[in-house]
């Protein structure tokens, strides 16, 4: 039992080690031409530079094309001038995070929306655990990105690295409160199959009873 309580102190720790790292203030400065184009969201810019044929996924030293760089500055309409260019959607950069990935840890359910329109895959498997968006949004609690990516079909069982799914992560990396709450309702709404467990074999909701999280017990005892 005292294992059980010890995975999610333990762990919580975990991410933070392979936090998203946006383009540094240095990085920034260094930008020239798409890249400096795409940070600071000058569409008109960006769209100039394509139809001189520069190469629309070029990488900055940390694998960032310019939609990376554009959706870790949040700028929609530039991002969308990206695809229409040619922009690779399902690009992955240095930490194998893709835009719908950074949107959804970002919050931004409209660009991470936006970015599945213009082609990006939501089921792409990101992250150093080997994870998905919906994974990563489950964690953190984001309802609405959560709700968009169960939507726009999202793989709801998807294992990653440290053995979790989506709900697992809602439950063990979640604080128990409305957020995560609604995140696992979601989830187990759509089908989420509860009955996954961790590499130990402990179930969501056997970390939810551990955890005292009654109303997630509740969710997932349904």
């Amino acid at each position: 039992m005292l294992k059980r309580f010890l995975i999610p102190a333990f762990l919580s720790l975990a991410p933070s080690a392979f936090a998203q790292t946006a383009p540094s203030p240095t990085e920034i400065a260094g930008y020239e031409g798409l890249l400096r184009a795409a940070h600071n969201g000058n569409t008109a810019e960006v769209s100039r530079l394509a139809a001189t044929g520069v190469d629309i996924n070029s990488r900055d030293q940390r694998h960032r094309t310019a939609a990376h760089v554009a959706a870790y500055a949040s700028h929609d309409e530039t991002l969308r001038a990206l695809a229409e260019a040619g922009a690779d959607m399902n690009a992955l950069e240095f930490q194998t995070y893709d835009v719908v990935t950074i949107a959804a840890v970002a919050d931004d359910p409209e660009l991470m929306s936006l970015a599945i329109e213009l082609g990006n895959d939501p089921g792409l498997t990101t992250s150093p655990y080997d994870g998905t968006a919906l994974i990563a949004a489950a964690h953190l609690g984001h309802v609405e990105v959560v709700r968009r990516l169960i939507k726009a079909g999202a793989p709801l069982d998807h294992v990653n690295n440290l053995g979790w799914t989506a709900l697992m992560e809602s439950v063990v990396l979640g604080d128990g409160g409305p957020d995560h709450q609604a995140v696992a309702k979601l989830l187990v709404e759509a089908g989420a199959d509860r009955s996954i467990g961790d590499f130990d074999g402990v179930t969501p909701l056997e970390h939810a009873q551990d955890r005292d999280f009654r109303e997630m017990v509740r969710i997932l005892s349904r």
